[in-house]
C-alpha cells in the first residue's frame, strides 16, 4: 500500500497557519508523504504546488521568486502559480508539454491555510465551520504549531480521551479526580464523533476560577469535543456558577488539528478563542505559552514514548486493553479506518474500470 493510501485524501487538512506563509518567501511542508510548496501571489492569494521540478526533481522551494512565478534552483525553469512552466532558458527556449507541476486547492479560513490533497474536485462543504475563531479581537484568539515524530492518530487519541487530564497535567486544568470516573455521552455521524462530559468541582479549573463570581466555590463545568474527519477536533471547555444552563459561562473554544507529514511525523496545529480577558495581548501570549508547555512537557513525552513502544504496529493488532475512557477515541479510529478503506476501494474500482 502506498503511503498516501493510508490517509483519507478526499478531505481538508491544515497545511499551515496563515501567519506562517508571508508575502515574500517560499514555504515548504511535507503533507501525506508529499512535498508541498506554498507561497502568496502579489494579491495575497496563497497557492500550493508540488515542491518538485519535473526536470531533475529539485525542490522548487529552494528556488527564487520572479514576480508571481518561481524559478527552479537547479536549471532555472520557471513556473507560475498554476504549475505551468513559463520560461526555459536552455536551447531555443522550447517548453515541453510535460513541464508542469501538480497544484493543490487551498482555502484560507479561520486563521489556517487548508489543503485538498486528492486529484478529485475539492469539496468545500467538507471543511467544518470553525468561525468562532474569526470572532472578536485578535488579542482574544491564539494560534500555534508543533512538529511531532508520531503518528497523527496518537494525538487524536490523546485529545479525544480527556480522562488523562488529572494524571498527566498540573493544577491549572485539573478536575480534582471528577472526570476519570465519568463515561462521556458519545454521538457519531458519518464523518464525526462527539463526546460530552459534565461535572462539578470546587474550585473550578484554575483557567476559569479567577473569572467566576466566587473563585473559591464550586462550579459546574463541561467538555464538549467533536472530531471531524480526517483529523480536526474542536474542544470547548466551560465553567459556570449559575444553578442551571451554561448561557453565561466562562469558556474556551479550542481547535486541535493534525496533518500527517507521513506515517510517523505529524504537524500539530492549535487555536484557542476565549470569551474573557479578550483585550489583553500579554494574557493571550501566556495562553499559547501554556499550551506549548502542557503538550511539550506533559502530553508530548508520553505520546512519543507510546509511539516508540508501538513502532510501526497497528494499534488494534497489539490487542490493547480497552476501558470506559476509550469509547470516543476507539470510535474515531474505527470510523476513520472505514472511511479510508471505502475511499481506497472506490478509487481502486474506478482505476480498474478505466484500464
Amino acid at each position: 500500500m502506498k503511503v498516501r493510501d493510508r490517509f483519507l485524501k478526499k478531505a481538508w487538512y491544515a497545511a499551515a497557519l496563515s501567519s506562517e506563509v508571508n508575502a515574500a518567501d517560499l514555504f515548504h511542508r511535507k503533507i501525506l508523504g508529499k512535498s508541498v510548496m506554498i507561497y502568496r501571489l502579489g494579491d495575497g492569494t496563497a497557492v500550493a504546488l508540488h515542491d518538485r521540478c519535473p526536470h531533475r526533481f529539485a525542490p522548487l522551494s529552494m528556488g527564487k521568486r520572479v514576480g508571481d512565478e518561481v524559478a527552479c534552483p537547479y536549471h532555472a525553469l520557471r513556473f507560475d502559480g498554476q504549475g505551468q512552466c513559463t520560461h526555459n532558458p536552455h536551447g531555443q527556449g522550447h517548453i515541453p508539454k510535460a513541464a508542469k507541476v501538480d497544484t493543490f486547492p487551498l482555502v484560507e479560513k479561520y486563521g489556517f491555510l487548508w489543503i485538498w490533497m486528492d486529484e478529485s474536485e475539492a469539496d468545500l462543504s467538507l471543511l467544518p465551520d470553525y468561525s468562532p475563531l474569526d470572532e472578536g479581537p485578535e488579542t482574544g484568539v491564539g494560534f500555534t504549531y508543533m512538529n511531532l515524530p508520531v503518528n497523527y492518530e496518537l494525538i487524536i487519541d490523546n485529545v479525544m480521551d480527556l480522562s488523562h487530564i488529572d494524571h498527566v497535567h498540573g493544577e491549572i486544568i485539573t478536575t480534582r479526580g471528577k472526570l476519570s470516573p465519568l463515561v462521556p455521552r458519545v454521538h457519531e455521524t458519518d464523518r464525526t464523533v462527539s463526546a460530552r462530559w459534565e461535572w462539578s468541582q470546587q474550585p473550578a479549573m484554575m483557567i476559569f476560577a479567577p473569572f467566576l463570581p466566587k473563585p473559591e466555590e464550586e462550579a459546574r463545568q463541561y467538555f464538549d469535543i467533536t472530531w471531524s474527519a480526517p483529523a480536526s477536533i474542536q474542544l470547548t471547555v466551560a465553567a459556570t456558577q449559575e444553578p442551571e444552563g451554561f448561557e453565561n459561562d466562562i469558556n474556551q473554544y479550542d481547535l486541535h488539528t493534525c496533518t500527517p507529514a507521513d506515517e510517523l511525523e505529524t504537524h500539530y496545529f492549535f487555536a484557542t478563542r476565549r470569551n474573557h480577558v479578550e483585550d489583553d495581548a500579554e494574557y493571550n501570549a501566556q495562553k499559547i505559552a501554556g499550551m506549548h508547555a502542557a503538550f511539550e512537557d506533559e502530553d508530548g513525552p508520553l505520546v512519543m514514548a507510546v509511539q516508540a513502544e508501538m513502532g510501526d504496529e497497528d494499534f488494534f493488532s497489539l490487542n490493547p486493553v480497552l476501558m470506559s475512557n476509550d469509547v470516543a477515541p476507539v470510535k474515531v479510529r474505527k470510523l476513520l479506518t472505514r472511511m479510508i478503506e471505502t475511499e481506497n476501494h472506490s478509487s481502486g474500482g474506478l482505476a480498474e474500470a478505466t484500464e
